[in-house]
């Protein structure tokens, strides 16, 4: 079996139907706009696809309250009171939909397929896009995210399959949901690279927050300043992520990568360009290679510049899969023609960032510094033997 093929990539079109309203900020298009791409630029073919099935309550159950899960089910058709829905998280951010538990557990069902398809041989690596829902809690909605596919995944994967589990998370986001899911454990390790709480949902993910009892150490956290740029990120990202992986030796990678790093995004403060976000796969794949024998799953997560990044971006995560190489040139001429006139701006006709529209910042070299100061003292600490 070819390389191309031993990659799964989980997709349906149900997965578009978690979704909150046409206003809202997480719109699942991104999703069908990046597998068309991939499908008109010929890298994924249907062969490749690997279509969700909806989760058990026992899997979902695995992070999750019972309550919560009832009432996920109850929110679902309308029945939910005020008082309820307050509980339970929701809010002006994360509102409830019809079926909404039958379309997040889908999203859950994709990853454990995808899971259960590497840990068989089918498949070495894979990546499921529309998962990566790394806020939800245990017993709450929080950050536009339901059910915690992530934390699921990683939990299943040391339940049914006795594996070692690292999450690495490259979000502009804190990857608060997965973190407090583990903070006790010993057997997944998080690892959050984001943007500082100090100005930014979730507003946790400090690098002295490093877990608890059996679990400290197995939470490592890199908070960046805001308007990072390309540069400062990855030299924090390797500088940081290597100690770790080399000292806790995870049997598979799970990946969230959101995509709102980039100066583009309008919920962030990061100022990165697509030079990143197509490195950074290739670097997971990389460690991958050499800590994990190849076994990654990498998720989507946030990324809500629709039409300039989400596309070009998300696709490189399943080209580094599959070893093609970082693309330059023309975006495929079916691709623009099929989706220009739905968007509501200009959609690039390259894949490189033309940075027409990027803003230099004139505190480099203090933000880098700062940057650099606080990677310094994560790789510093950084120890399981505590």
């Amino acid at each position: 079996m070819s390389t191309k093929n031993r990659t799964g990539y989980v997709y349906s079109d149900d997965i578009l139907k978690y979704r909150f309203n046409n206003e809202h900020p997480f719109n699942q298009m991104r999703l069908k706009l990046t597998t068309e791409l991939l499908l008109d630029a010929q890298f994924l073919t249907k062969e490749n696809i690997l279509e969700p099935r909806i989760a058990t309550d026992d899997e979902i159950g695995l992070i999750h309250k019972y309550d919560y899960i009832q009432a996920i089910k109850h929110a679902s058709h309308g029945i939910l009171s005020a008082e309820e829905a307050k509980k339970y998280g929701f809010n002006e951010d994360t509102v409830p939909f019809r079926h909404m538990h039958q379309h997040c557990a889908r999203i859950v069902g994709g990853a454990l397929n995808l899971v259960d398809k590497i840990m068989d041989g089918t498949y070495t690596n894979g990546c499921h896009l529309g998962g990566g829902l790394h806020h939800a809690l245990a017993g709450r909605a929080n950050g536009f995210c339901i059910y915690n596919d992530v934390a699921i995944t990683a939990q299943y994967l040391v339940n049914r399959y006795n594996q070692r589990v690292m999450i690495i998370d490259t979000d502009a986001h804190h990857g608060d949901g997965t973190q407090w899911s583990f903070y006790t454990s010993n057997e997944v390790l998080t690892y959050s690279i984001h943007e500082t709480g100090k100005f930014l949902f979730p507003g946790s993910g400090h690098y002295t927050e490093r877990g608890e009892d059996i679990g400290y150490g197995y939470t490592v956290n890199v908070p960046l300043e805001p308007y990072t740029e390309d540069e400062s990120f990855l030299e924090s990202f390797k500088s940081t992520v290597e100690p770790v992986i080399a000292a806790f030796k995870p049997d598979i990678i799970l990946s969230v990568n959101g995509v709102d790093i980039h100066y583009r995004d309008p919920l962030t403060h990061m100022s990165c360009t697509l030079s990143s976000l197509y490195h950074l796969p290739y670097m997971l794949k990389d460690l991958a290679e050499k800590y994990t024998e190849n076994k990654i799953i990498m998720f989507g997560g946030g990324g809500y510049n629709l039409w300039r990044v989400v596309p070009r971006a998300w696709s490189h995560l399943y080209l580094s899969l599959i070893n093609e190489p970082i693309q330059q040139g023309y975006l495929p001429l079916n691709w623009i023609n099929k989706w220009k006139h739905y968007s509501s701006v200009t959609l690039p006709k390259r894949w490189e960032d033309r940075l027409n529209d990027y803003t230099y910042v004139p505190r480099t070299a203090e933000i880098s510094e700062k940057n650099a100061r606080i990677s310094n003292l994560v790789a510093s600490w950084y120890d399981l033997s505590n």
